[in-house]
């Protein structure tokens, strides 16, 4: 065979496009998020300040998310895009773990058209801009299915069970979410007389995955399970009346988060169980799948689910849809989706940027960038106003504010106390930044309700240093106001003299 041959062999292999395709559309990700169109968010502010101090354990999230901020801003500084840098390539390796995963199942076609389907869902265009703990959670939710498929089928497993054991406990590093992979796993073992003979080495990896999160169950064990308790609080799940609008709203999210055929072939696929309970292959991935999503859907009807609580099961779903819409007939459809997602995100991200651009942005309703915009230009005001006053400690009321001007402030003031009079902690900066109650000390107090009395009375004095503001949309501002407050009475004197 000449060279010539051999390369044309290679690039015309599923896999080899499959890899081209998936760079490409990192490439533009990542130039997306270097054109800056956008701020942080709240929550990437809050583990971008994480960050500062590698540990293995935060108010609310395990590490890994901190982590990863912490290597690419390491290597490319602060900005935006470096922030959020480590998510695109985070959602490249996932797609390469499903093109493994499908091509070992099923063909090397498959598996490419199945990590295509992936890296274009809606949830992971959306998800790729934004950097969260359900980045990492996907990929070694994939990377722990992909070493199940091959412990199950080699003759010496032991390396595989290994891989199982390290993945699925950087995964419960990255997100608890990932105890429902464990718990979906151990369930098919269980459900299958002929896969009951993997159980033990199953549990071998499963005590692995325990002793590598071991260190964030120490930590949280020595800061009151506050990680535990912040998770548990999330579901917000009160007695056993049902919510059925919320069960309606995130039934009908899945479709945006999957796509709309995606997520009704998935339905189908699960509703016709004579079509797959004969191989063990799509018992596998819809074991993977199925349960988590049926836990939200209960948690929905109890109290409420976010939309994306439910993306890990659309890791494996995905493989399960392109497999039997292949087996159909139907590939059709994938191609379809594929398109329709793709060109949905791209002119709807076009359409919103350019909206922006020239000053008529949607309304707020329909604006999916309000929640972050502005809060640069908010910080650059309010670096002018504190550094007229470089020796007043700031105060904040607010942890969405609080992490959006600690990041947006120059140079940021990492300082930045939480107002708390009920010494608890609601959220991080409750737990290390909480403003002590012993009276004294003067205080420049960010907030966007500065007429706060219960505040204001708690001073000998307080003044209106300035405020910045920035209109998001046609209808509205965003106002930030800092305050000078004189002589803290302390929050016990304040409370009696308020009595």
């Amino acid at each position: 065979m000449s060279v010539r041959t051999a390369l044309s062999a290679k690039a015309a292999h599923p896999g080899f496009v499959a890899v081209v395709i998936l760079a490409a559309l990192t490439a533009i990700r990542i130039a997306w998020l270097a054109s800056g169109p956008f701020d942080l968010y709240p929550d990437e502010a809050q583990y971008w300040i994480w960050a500062q101090h590698p540990a293995f354990g935060y108010f609310s999230k395990p590490p890994v998310v901190a982590w990863m901020i912490t290597a690419t801003t390491t290597l490319f500084g602060d900005s935006v895009a470096a922030i959020k840098l480590s998510s695109p390539i985070t959602y490249f390796l996932t797609s390469l773990m499903i093109y493994a995963l499908g091509a070992r199942l099923f063909t090397p076609r498959l598996g490419a058209w199945s990590a295509i389907a992936f890296a274009t869902l809606p949830a992971v265009w959306l998800s790729a801009a934004i950097i969260s703990t359900d980045v990492p959670l996907l990929l070694f939710w994939a990377a722990a299915t992909y070493g199940l498929v091959r412990a199950r089928e080699s003759s010496r497993p032991a390396i595989w069970w290994l891989l199982v054991g390290v993945v699925a406990g950087l995964g419960l590093l990255a997100k608890y979410a990932m105890g429902f992979w464990i718990g979906s796993a151990l369930l098919f073992l269980l459900a299958v007389k002929e896969e009951r003979r993997r159980l033990l080495p199953f549990l071998g990896a499963v005590l692995l995955a325990c002793v590598i999160a071991l260190p964030n169950l120490l930590w949280n064990r020595a800061h009151a399970f506050i990680t535990f308790k912040s998770t548990s609080d999330t579901t917000d799940v009160h007695g056993f009346s049902l919510q059925w609008r919320a069960f309606l709203d995130f039934a009908l999210s899945q479709f945006g988060v999957f796509g709309p055929i995606f997520f009704g072939v998935f339905l189908i696929i699960l509703w016709r169980r004579r079509d797959w309970t004969g191989d063990r292959r799509l018992q596998l991935l819809a074991a993977l799948s199925a349960p988590t999503l049926a836990v939200m859907i209960a948690e929905s009807m109890l109290s409420r689910a976010h939309a994306n609580w439910s993306a890990p099961a659309f890791v494996t779903a995905t493989v399960l849809v392109v497999e039997r819409l292949a087996a159909w007939g139907r590939m059709a459809l994938v191609k379809w989706s594929i398109g329709l997602h793709s060109a949905i995100m791209v002119l709807g991200y076009g359409a919103l940027a350019a909206s922006h651009a020239l000053g008529h942005p949607p309304p707020a309703k329909l604006d999916p960038l309000r929640q972050v915009l502005g809060y640069r230009e908010l910080g650059a005001q309010l670096s002018e106003l504190v550094q007229r006053n470089p020796d007043t400690p700031l105060l904040g009321d607010d942890r969405m504010i609080m992490a959006e001007m600690i990041y947006y402030i120059r140079p940021h003031p990492f300082q930045m106390r939480k107002w708390n009079p009920q010494g608890g902690a609601e959220d991080t900066f409750d737990l290390t930044q909480s403003l002590p109650g012993r009276p004294g000390g003067d205080y420049l107090w960010i907030t966007e309700w500065p007429a706060r009395g219960d505040i204001v009375g708690r001073f000998q004095s307080h003044r209106l240093m300035g405020q910045a503001s920035v209109t998001v949309d046609p209808g509205g501002t965003r106002t930030i106001s800092l305050v000078a407050l004189q002589g803290f009475k302390g929050y016990a004197t304040a409370a009696k003299e308020k009595r």
